[in-house]
């Protein structure tokens, strides 16, 4: 069978490169080269026939064709495939996909990689060439009378992007400057308050008073000028300030200042007091950095908060930029990633994917999402402005125990969850064994970290300035299962969580009776009930620094109370099952990892029996919030409560304890506070040293 030109061309610049002294084989992409290259050489020779490759498949094809010449598909060079991707912007207009046959071998891995010091940008959006000032009278009529002047537009057809997404969530977005602007909306900052609900049906829960029905009033004339909108959204925090969602408008009535939702109505139903936001309005379209998109034509409108022609003006189209499936051994170095509409970077399966220093952000959902395969590492990224959460690490087996071995590492996350408020975290953690440490996560509106399942680790983190916009919410959270088993959160630092509007939420937050979590060594300052034990068992609350948090420590025995409904169907699965949430809770492996689980049932399985509090230090702020039904369930002692540790510079944020500390006469351990955090030595030049906290 005869050779194409690329395989002759790749072949001829292979020669040299495969003598027994080679080292890596070596690819080169830039965006002036030519996928018929071979790739071997960083620029075009003089005859230009031959240089770099133009794009990253490009080089991941170059590696399979020198792969079917070796006559084996996993065949690797002496010290692997290196790719280097030079300065540019690669537009791309599908993922970037790897599958099984694209793997590197555990100590040959395939690296692709950003040339040293040089912008690697891998988008998944259009930049917007063309943008014109709005001249039609009757768009002109319906934009605020400050917009006029203001407000260019582009057709987003003629570029080829036919499929806008929904309001609700994962459509398009825009980017200007490489900053996200916002989508039109009213109030311009913070919320507007639910008036009254409309239908008393009776509604209730835990006492609290709604409805089911998804119509409210409101007290503001500016809904008159809503007339015109034909695709109006709200997005509130409809009951609870911890569960938000997106909804759309059906109707509003101007003269009984009532607005009606879409069926189907908000889960928890709507209260009075709660708070909302209405968006997608053209005649909302009342300052800079705002944007309106005519789904109909295509039409897209926007107010840039500086001269449209002195930045780039970017908007999002494709949902991801990277796809692995099944792929093993492939380092990805140095990128930037962008402009997706839903998760970046998409790892399923496999093992041993190495995501380090790359920049992620503008993204539409999460930046990282990595499930099942074992051994996947995120280390040393800059991920901000997603519109979900940050890395998701979900991999190990809950039945055998047998661990995952993700990890995040030395990550800085930052000003996440612009779109989905709640439940959104920077770091993720499910399955069994794996882990986040040395990570820097502040400015979000609800969760930190979040985990569920067992023998996860969360160590040296500094978390600050989350769940501001929520409350009942936890900076690190978890919750209701028994069986969910031997986590750890040790030496991590939180500080400045204190809830929305002041009204308070959780640093370590165990929810709904989850068992079996250690909290030690842990600093925590200016934190709402720092450590929240609702209602679990066999808890280790050991060695923390608490200053200025009310309370520094809550345990409550909720399953005794309200929650009661969560255990009994526990109970009455063991009865008839012999299992815990599906899990063989008295056999191998759970009951020798976890031999405390085996006899749950000998005590009052409901109570809050296990719970050890001991040797920590609580400073200002106030100490224990136990409620009297579960005191007698709990061990506390050895707590050094209300005496100065003497900290060598709370002001200036040192938490060190000095020598002559008389914490450490009580048995409290010193804590490696110089540990936390980024690494000091991170080549992420653009990590703050110092940052606002709320």
């Amino acid at each position: 069978m005869l050779m194409n030109t690329f395989t002759l061309r790749l072949c001829a610049g292979l020669l040299l490169l495969l003598a027994p002294c080679a080292t890596a084989l070596e690819f080169h992409v830039t965006p002036e080269g030519n996928d018929t290259w071979s790739g071997t050489r960083a620029t075009p020779n003089a005859e230009a026939t031959d240089g770099p490759l133009a794009t990253l498949a490009g080089a991941r094809d170059a590696i399979r064709a020198w792969r079917t010449q070796r006559g084996i598909p996993t065949a690797v060079p002496e010290d692997g495939f290196q790719v280097t991707v030079h300065e540019g912007i690669y537009a791309l207009s599908e993922a970037f996909t790897f599958g099984k046959q694209d793997s590197g071998a555990r100590e040959m891995p395939i690296t692709y990689r950003a040339a040293k010091g040089e912008l690697v940008r891998l988008i998944g959006g259009r930049i917007v060439p063309k943008i014109s000032a709005v001249s039609d009278p009757a768009i002109l009529k319906r934009l605020d009378e400050s917009a006029r002047g203001q407000v260019v537009q582009a057709d987003l057809k003629a570029l080829g992007i036919s499929d806008f997404g929904s309001p609700a969530g994962g459509g398009i977005e825009v980017f200007f400057d490489g900053k996200p602007m916002h989508i039109s909306r009213w109030p311009n900052e913070g919320f507007a308050k639910i008036e009254d609900i409309v239908v008393k049906d009776g509604h209730k829960i835990h006492g609290r008073e709604g409805s089911k029905t998804g119509q409210f009033l409101y007290d503001d004339d500016r809904p008159k000028r809503w007339t015109e909108e034909g695709d109006l959204w709200a997005q509130g925090y409809w009951f609870w300030d911890w569960s938000e969602q997106r909804m759309k408008v059906e109707s509003i009535d101007t003269e009984a200042k009532k607005i009606t939702l879409t069926a189907p109505e908000h889960g928890y139903g709507y209260r009075k007091g709660q708070w909302y936001y209405i968006y997608n309005a053209l005649s909302e379209l009342d300052q800079p950095g705002e944007w309106f998109l005519d789904r109909d034509s295509g039409t897209l409108y926007f107010w840039p908060p500086k001269p449209i022609d002195s930045a780039e003006t970017l908007v999002s189209v494709i949902p991801t930029a990277v796809n692995m499936k099944d792929t093993s051994y492939v380092n990805l170095s140095g990128f930037t990633i962008e402009a997706t509409r839903s998760t970046g970077v998409l790892i399923q399966g496999g093992a041993g994917v190495h995501i380090a220093k790359c920049t992620l952000q503008n993204i539409g959902r999460g930046a990282i999402s990595i499930s099942g395969g074992k051994q996947h590492t995120v280390i040393g990224c800059d991920i901000t402005q997603t519109g979900h959460g940050g890395i998701s690490l979900s991999g190990g087996n809950r039945t055998t125990l047998e661990p995952g071995g993700h990890l995040a590492e030395n990550n800085h996350i930052h000003h996440y969850a612009r779109t989905k408020r709640t439940y959104s975290s920077a770091i993720q953690l499910s399955g069994v064994g794996n882990r986040a440490r040395h990570n820097l996560i502040h400015d979000a509106p609800h969760m930190a970290i979040g985990f569920g399942g067992n023998d996860h680790l969360m160590e040296f983190n500094e978390i600050h300035s989350v769940s501001y916009e929520s409350n009942d919410a936890g900076a690190i959270y978890t919750g209701r299962n028994w069986t969910m088993r031997g986590n750890v959160i040790r030496n991590n630092y939180l500080h400045h969580i204190n809830g929305f509007e002041g009204k308070g939420c959780m640093g370590v937050y165990l929810d709904d009776m989850f068992s079996s979590a250690e909290v030690s060594s842990n600093v925590f300052y200016k934190v709402t009930r720092a450590a929240m034990i609702g209602g679990g068992r066999d808890c280790l609350v050991e060695n923390n620094l608490f200053v200025d948090c009310k309370p520094a420590l809550h345990i409550d025995a909720r399953a005794l109370g309200w929650a009661h409904g969560h255990a009994d169907q526990w109970l009455e699965e063991i009865k008839t099952k012999g299992t815990i949430s599906g899990i063989a809770y008295n056999k191998p492996p759970y009951s020798e990892r976890y031999p405390e689980l085996v006899n749950i049932l000998d005590g009052d399985a409901k109570a809050p029996e296990g719970n050890i509090i001991r040797n920590n230090v609580s400073w200002g702020g106030t100490w224990a919030g136990v409620y009297k039904v579960a005191r007698p369930y709990v061990d506390i002692s050895d707590n050094l409560v209300d005496v100065d540790p003497l900290i060598m510079d709370k002001e200036k944020g040192d938490f060190r304890l000095k020598e002559n500390s008389p914490a450490f006469a009580s048995g409290f351990k010193p804590i490696p506070f110089e540990k936390i955090g980024l690494y000091k030595s991170s080549s992420r030049a653009t990590w703050p040293v110092k940052h606002k906290v709320r």
